[in-house]
C-alpha cells in the first residue's frame, strides 16, 4: 500500500510530497503526521536548507480536507481530545526553521490553501486555480482562516471566502498568494531557479530570520524595534556571520556551516 506521504531528500533540500493523487492530494489525519514527519526529518539533517511541499500528478497541490464517507473530516475531532489536526499542522509548518517552498502543481483549495499559507514562498503551475468553496456547503474556512490572514489582502480574502469562487495563478500572484508563476511545463525549472537562490545563502541567517519575522508580525511597533536590536547583535556573532564577512573581505564564495 502506498505512503500518503512521501519523503525524500534531494541534493540540500527535502521534498515532501502528499501521495493520494486518487483523492486530489486530500488532507487527512495520516497526511498531516506524514508531513509533519517530514518536516521533524529535514530539521534534523544538518545539511538541510529547504524544504518543498507538492502534491502527486498533475491535478491538484491539496483539494483541502477529504470528505470521502467515514474519512475523518478536517472540522471533525474526538471528544476526548479537541484538538483539530489540521491545526496542529499549521502551527507545526509555522515552527519550522526551514525555509518552505510550496511547489503548486494543481489547484490549492480549502485546507489546500491554507497548507500554501502556511509555506514561506510558493511557485505555481499556469493551469492552478485556489479557493475556499466551504460556504457552499454550509461552512467557513475557520482552521484555515488565520494562516491566510498574515498572508492575504482582507478584502481579496473576504471575497473568495463569502463567495467561495476560484481565482487562477496570476490573480494568485498579483495578490502575493504566490511568488511566482511558471511557464506552461517549466514549474520544475521556476522551482529549481528559486531554491538555488536560497541554498547558496546562510542558513543561520535564514533560521534566524525566519523566527524573528514570526515574531515581529505579531508584535507592536516598538516592540519590534526592540526585538530588533536584541536579534541584529546575536546573529553577528554566529560562525555564519563570520565567514560572511570574511569571504566579502577575501573576494571568494562563503563556506556556510550553520552554526
Amino acid at each position: 500500500m502506498a505512503e500518503d506521504v512521501v519523503v525524500e531528500r534531494r541534493g540540500m533540500v527535502t521534498w515532501i510530497t502528499i501521495n493520494r493523487p486518487e483523492r486530489r492530494n486530500a488532507i487527512n489525519e495520516s497526511v498531516a503526521a506524514g508531513i509533519g514527519r517530514g518536516l521533524d526529518e529535514a530539521e534534523e539533517s544538518l545539511d538541510c536548507r529547504a524544504v518543498v511541499l507538492t502534491g502527486a500528478g498533475d491535478r491538484a497541490f491539496c483539494a483541502g480536507g477529504d470528505l470521502k464517507p467515514r474519512a475523518t473530516a478536517p472540522f471533525e475531532v474526538a471528544p476526548s481530545d479537541p484538538r483539530n489536526f489540521v491545526v496542529a499542522l499549521l502551527r507545526r509548518m509555522a515552527a519550522c526553521r526551514l525555509p518552505i517552498v510550496a511547489r503548486v502543481n494543481g489547484h490549492a483549495l480549502a485546507g489546500g490553501l491554507g497548507l500554501l499559507c502556511a509555506c514561506d514562498l510558493a511557485v505555481a503551475a499556469p493551469g492552478a486555480r485556489f479557493g475556499t468553496p466551504e460556504s457552499g456547503i454550509g461552512l467557513f474556512p475557520m482552521m484555515i482562516l488565520p494562516q491566510m490572514q498574515r498572508v492575504l489582502p482582507a478584502r481579496h480574502l473576504l471575497e473568495m471566502c463569502i463567495t467561495g469562487e476560484q481565482i487562477g495563478a496570476e490573480e494568485a500572484r498579483s495578490i502575493g498568494l504566490v511568488n511566482h508563476v511558471a511557464e506552461e511545463g517549466a514549474l520544475d525549472a521556476k522551482l529549481d531557479w528559486l531554491l538555488s537562490r536560497i541554498v547558496n545563502k546562510s542558513p543561520t541567517a535564514i533560521r534566524l530570520g525566519k523566527m524573528a519575522f514570526g515574531a515581529m508580525r505579531d508584535m507592536s511597533l516598538d516592540q519590534a524595534f526592540e526585538y530588533a536590536q536584541l536579534m541584529l547583535p546575536m546573529m553577528g556573532k554566529t560562525q555564519d556571520a563570520a565567514e560572511g564577512f570574511a569571504a566579502f573581505r577575501e573576494k571568494r564564495a562563503p563556506a556556510w556551516t550553520g552554526l
